[in-house]
């Protein structure tokens, strides 16, 4: 897709209401430090719209992108943060689960996990959540560049077994220093527009 116009158009924070979009919704989930702002300046070829930090936590509000006046990108808070107290732990959890049970343009969500990693106990929670809401996440296995070629396929097999994927489900290998993966999300995001404009 040629990227026309990006703007962060509503942030909503713990107490904040919804926005009522009449356009597809694509969600971004995952852990605190998984890459997710580069992710998502990586698809939307923009340096610094989503703030990347390497102090985890620190989105901690719903951010919609609009893209084009055509789509949402939305930004959910990364979870699993050690030092953020429990009490914030299980808002920003509400916050996701509210989003994930109201949002009406919800189209997919992409679940963010470190492909150098086993996927967490938080990472195993949130998938079953997205699943429960009658969504199948699309994963992104974050951070590509920075493991062997010769081990992806094992990285990958793991995080399927781990989080209890079926073969249908899709695993997309991201980096967002070299763009590995860029293309596939974009493709994916491209296909589900036009099946939502077909139903439509």
């Amino acid at each position: 897709m040629h990227i026309k116009s990006v703007n962060l158009e509503t942030v909503v924070g713990i107490t904040s209401k919804l926005p009522e979009n009449l356009k597809p919704e694509f969600a971004f989930a995952g852990k605190s430090n998984v890459g997710k702002s580069s992710l998502i300046n990586a698809l939307l070829n923009r340096k610094a719209l989503a703030r990347t930090s390497s102090a985890p936590g620190k989105t901690q509000t719903i951010n919609y992108y609009n893209v084009n006046d055509e789509l949402y990108f939305v930004d959910l808070p990364g979870y699993g943060y050690a030092k953020v107290s429990e009490q914030i732990k299980i808002k920003w959890g509400k916050m996701i689960e509210n989003y994930l049970h109201s949002s009406d343009m919800l189209s997919l969500v992409f679940l963010l996990i470190d492909i150098r990693h086993d996927p967490s106990e938080n990472d195993r929670i949130m998938y079953d959540w997205i699943v429960q809401n009658g969504f199948h996440p699309v994963i992104i296995a974050t951070k590509l560049d920075k493991i062997k070629r010769s081990q992806v396929a094992k990285h990958l097999k793991a995080i399927r077994q781990k989080l209890g994927m079926t073969n249908e489900d899709i695993i997309i290998p991201f980096s967002s220093t070299t763009k590995q993966g860029r293309d596939e999300v974009w493709e994916l995001i491209e296909y589900v527009l036009g099946q939502t404009k077909e139903e439509a």
